[in-house]
């Protein structure tokens, strides 16, 4: 078996890091749910008033000499992983974690570094990089792993770097890699901080830091509710991403006292979307309703008929829709098809509010015009723009949007790393209700292991989009 490829944390140099300004991250948060202890370091139950003026740990300005990288030690190879059923991540044996000589501290951070999504995987080891040279001390060490983009390969990179002994994973990225590492750390009671957004694979040890569309879609619908829209209608992709996104929309829409006028689902591989459009429209209805009305007004002579004629001469359809809001759950390419078509099937945004998930949060949405105006929800921009700002001063492009996501993680566990204790990364810890702030804003970990995200309003303008609601600064309570 091939074994997987361990990288160094060396690939930024000392001159260009010294442009990265340490940001104020994972603040703790003080929030009035519960009294607990984070290492000395947050202490809930306190009123905000009495919250830390400063981050529980200041990076520094200049960059400190990259102690923490990791040379990968000589090793035997590990035993092969088991066979599994097809469509099923490979198992592997129970991994005993090797205790470090050193004192230092092991996380390991498995991407995509071949493959396909190689490029969105080196873009997160450079986030992560960033955020270690500004939280991380000498004793903490990262060991990089390549999972190649496989359930496989990731259950692989899990097995060599526990036996390098990390006692905290973060990644891999997508779900069925994530299952593929999870199985071999749940053996050996590691615990992990996933990339994916897919909620089936958290619980049990896995934690998702991705951006769930199901809290997207609850935020969106209830800000509408707020403002008076009643009736709800949504179109989807027929996909995980989009059933996921309707049962929530259902959920949402129900428990914000809503009614749901009309579902449509479409074919994301479609090179045409205006079958679905139509269909959303209620086109073929309406546009009869409005040529039986012509036809019937063509044979009166009455000036207040000819008048009716006349102005239905400008009309493409009749009749109202049956519904006062629109998510579309969709972005890129496909969002701006379908949005091209709304207009043309007479979905006037006008008179119908657009709403978007998360996928909407992208450079360029107001370009397409049927969706100025419209609502979404998201991280707030305000700290992700420092980042992105940063990113592009030290590399020289901008980062992808998940990039967020690994520096978040990386920087949490670099905090969590400096705890006193040899129990660093327990579930108490990574889960604290109180959270964190991040570059996305506030975060924490839920008891089930999904994430909860404090989320803005953003409305479409012509050449952005701007915060019309903005994200909470704190989390409630959570309550059994």
């Amino acid at each position: 078996m091939k074994m997987n490829r361990s990288y160094s944390q060396n690939a930024l140099s000392r001159p260009a890091l010294a442009t990265v300004v340490a940001a104020v991250l994972l603040l703790p948060l003080l929030a009035a749910c519960q009294s607990s202890t984070f290492g000395g370091l947050i202490q809930g139950g306190k009123s905000q008033s009495e919250a830390p003026s400063r981050p529980i740990v200041s990076g520094p300005r200049t960059p400190p000499p990259p102690t923490y990288a990791v040379t990968p030690v000589p090793r035997p190879a590990p035993p092969p992983l088991t066979q599994a059923a097809p469509g099923e991540p490979a198992q592997a044996p129970t991994t005993t974690i090797a205790a470090p000589d050193d004192g230092s501290v092991r996380v390991a951070l498995l991407l995509p570094l071949s493959g396909q999504n190689a490029g969105v995987g080196q873009a997160l080891l450079n986030a992560a990089q960033m955020a270690l040279f500004s939280f991380a001390d000498d004793k903490f060490k990262l060991l990089t792993h390549d999972t190649r983009g496989t359930p496989e390969g990731a259950a692989e990179a899990a097995q060599l770097a526990i036996g390098d002994g990390a006692r905290l994973i973060l990644g891999p990225l997508l779900a069925a890699n994530v299952r593929g590492a999870a199985s071999v750390a749940r053996q050996a009671g590691v615990p992990v901080v996933a990339f994916s957004s897919d909620r089936s694979v958290a619980g049990d040890g896995v934690f998702t830091l991705g951006f769930l569309p199901r809290a997207q879609v609850e935020r969106v619908i209830s800000f509408a509710r707020e403002r008076g829209v009643v009736r709800f209608a949504a179109m989807a992709p027929d996909n995980a991403y989009g059933r996921t996104v309707l049962a929530a929309f259902k959920a949402a829409v129900g428990r914000a006292g809503g009614e749901i006028a009309r579902l449509e689902v479409y074919n994301p591989d479609a090179d045409d979307f205006s079958a679905v459009v139509r269909d959303m429209a209620d086109y073929e209805f309406r546009r009869q309703t409005l040529l039986n009305q012509k036809k019937e007004l063509e044979g009166k002579e009455d000036e207040v008929s000819k008048a009716a004629l006349a102005r239905l001469e400008n009309l493409q359809t009749m009749g109202d829709l049956p519904y006062d809001a629109l998510l579309v759950a969709d972005g890129g390419k496909r969002l701006q098809a379908i949005a091209a078509l709304l207009p043309f099937y007479d979905i006037d945004p006008n008179k119908v509010r657009m709403l978007g998930t998360g996928q909407w949060d992208e450079p360029g949405i107001g370009a397409e015009p049927a969706l100025v105006g419209g609502w979404y929800a998201a991280p707030p921009p305000g700290p992700r723009a420092g980042f992105e700002k940063e990113y592009q001063d030290v590399y020289g492009e901008a980062p992808p949007r998940l990039a967020t996501i690994a520096y978040d993680a990386a920087a949490l566990a670099a905090v969590l790393a400096q705890l006193p204790g040899p129990d660093r990364f327990t579930a108490k810890l990574i889960a604290n209700p109180n959270g964190f702030a991040g570059r996305d804003g506030i975060f924490r970990f839920l008891p089930d292991g999904t994430s909860e995200r404090g989320l803005a309003i953003l409305q479409v303008r012509q050449r952005d989009a701007v915060v019309i609601d903005k994200a909470p600064a704190t989390f409630q309570a959570i309550t059994n």
